[in-house]
């Protein structure tokens, strides 16, 4: 068992105990953070007269070393460890003797295993923000390709009023785009360095916190030493935040595995995508868009762990703060993923147009634009809702569509009907004359797309590409 401590012990810990103290198994994937703030460390303890050059040369060497040698798999990382850090430390004294045993002066545990989580997550933040980027981007064309394409719009999911591809994608587009700003207020919030907070009191050695935050790209450093290794907001925000995304996708999968269904067939998956049946030869099964749906409660509860298990913890540091990994890791996991693969599906995915404008004819999406042509010509509201109403009874009757009756049939409703009805409620003329702003017509949309095309272009700019 190599360890960090054990000074003041004179038994040995149980074997059952120290696997379940251990966190080896996971936090093995902060090695390159582990080895990134060690050596900012040491840089500091450096240019502070607190350790040699010649020593903070031979740390910075050994910790390179390691680090290749666990790359090129000279070096296992085993449960021989209690975690990552004495498994570099420990390894560093096998490799250049005492002046390693000085890469921990004025740093605790504590502090460390907190910098290694915040570097990380801001690197996680990133990632994310670069897969909701192209997400953005493979709506954007989409929308850009189907400003003409009609469908139904639903609410209660009943047909409602008819729009166009573009505009139901531009509404996921909105969501994303929130998601988006939402890593970049993470990234502001969260971009401080705790290394300097030692245990939870700061240290008596002269350290530069500045010096060490600027090494490792953050803004500044932490303000309060038992903040410091305490705070897990900054993970707790980005779990919410890709609970979220998570909830987005489930509600873009969940009309993907509609509109794949044999009732609607508004979309073709691609077949690199999609799944069949092992007994049933004509299945085409929409599991990608199943599994991202039932994903999103795993990253649910991956957020509702942490928060219960932050709720009691008295300052400062507790090993509780040591589950914060596990759930962590998972939701980072499987949003990464699902949004990865949720891209690709979209971006491989076909709309079948004719079923849906012939949707759109069917379900009576245009009984509003009825009724106010009816106002138009002069009819109360109210009197014009309740005449299209029976009206669409009577159709119901007939298995038809609105369009479909003569105009004499549409008279005995009311003899406001003129032949300019069947104009006034065509899908073109329904969709086209939406004209304020947000809405469906072609002239909105244009400048929707032109304002997707700026947020993109500024949030490259101002924020990927830090």
């Amino acid at each position: 068992m190599a360890q960090l401590w054990g000074g003041r012990f004179t038994g040995e810990i149980n074997q059952l105990a120290w696997d379940f103290n251990a966190s080896i198994t996971f936090d093995k994937r902060l090695l390159h953070e582990d080895v990134k703030g060690s050596k900012a460390h040491v840089s500091m303890l450096a240019a502070n007269g607190i350790i040699s050059e010649t020593e903070k040369d031979s740390i910075i060497k050994g910790l390179d070393e390691i680090l290749a040698e666990v790359e090129d798999g000279k070096l296992e990382i085993t449960t021989e460890y209690e975690d990552v850090h004495s498994f570099i430390e420990s390894n560093l004294i096998k490799k250049i003797g005492d002046a390693g045993k000085k890469m921990h002066t004025g740093r605790s545990r504590n502090d460390q295993v907190a910098l290694d989580m915040r570097l990380y997550t801001r690197e996680q933040v990133l990632s994310t923000a670069e897969m909701l980027y192209n997400m953005l981007d493979v709506l954007n064309s989409k929308m850009e390709e189907n400003t003409e394409t009609y469908m139904p719009g639903f609410t209660h999911l009943q047909k409602a009023q008819p729009l166009t591809l573009a505009h139901h994608l531009g509404a996921y587009f909105e969501m994303f785009k929130r998601d988006a700003l939402r890593m970049q207020d993470i990234y502001e919030r969260m971009n401080y360095c705790p290394l300097g907070a030692g245990a939870l009191a700061g240290t008596t050695y002269p350290l530069d916190r500045n010096m060490t935050a600027e090494l490792l790209g953050f803004y500044g450093p932490t303000a309060n030493s038992m903040d410091s290794v305490s705070d897990r907001d900054y993970l707790l925000e980005y779990l919410s935040a890709l609970s979220i995304i998570m909830m987005h996708l489930s509600r873009f999968s969940e009309e993907v595995i509609i509109w794949n269904s044999n009732e609607y067939r508004f979309v073709e998956i691609d077949d690199a995508y999609s799944t069949g049946s092992s007994i049933m030869p004509q299945k085409k099964n929409p599991d990608i868009a199943e599994l991202v749906r039932g994903k999103t409660g795993r990253v649910y509860g991956d957020l509702m762990g942490l928060l219960t298990t932050m709720k009691g913890i008295p300052l400062a540091y507790n090993k509780d703060m040591q589950e914060d990994k596990e759930a962590a890791f998972d939701a980072m996991d499987n949003t990464q993923h699902c949004l990865v693969l949720f891209t690709d599906m979209m971006r491989t995915m076909k709309f079948n147009k004719d079923n849906m404008e012939k949707s759109a004819m069917r379900g009576f999406t245009n009984a509003t634009d009825a009724a106010d042509y009816l106002v138009n010509k002069g009819m109360p509201f109210r009197d014009a809702h309740g005449v299209i109403g029976r009206l669409v009874l009577y159709c119901i009757d007939k298995n038809c569509a609105i369009d479909d009756l003569k105009i004499n049939e549409l008279k005995e409703f009311s003899e406001l009907f003129a032949e300019d009805i069947y104009n006034a409620i065509s899908l073109k003329t329904c969709v086209e004359k939406r004209l304020t702003l947000g809405a469906p017509s072609p002239e909105m949309m244009k400048k929707e797309l032109l304002s997707n095309k700026e947020f993109m272009e500024d949030y490259k700019k101002n924020f990927l590409n830090k």
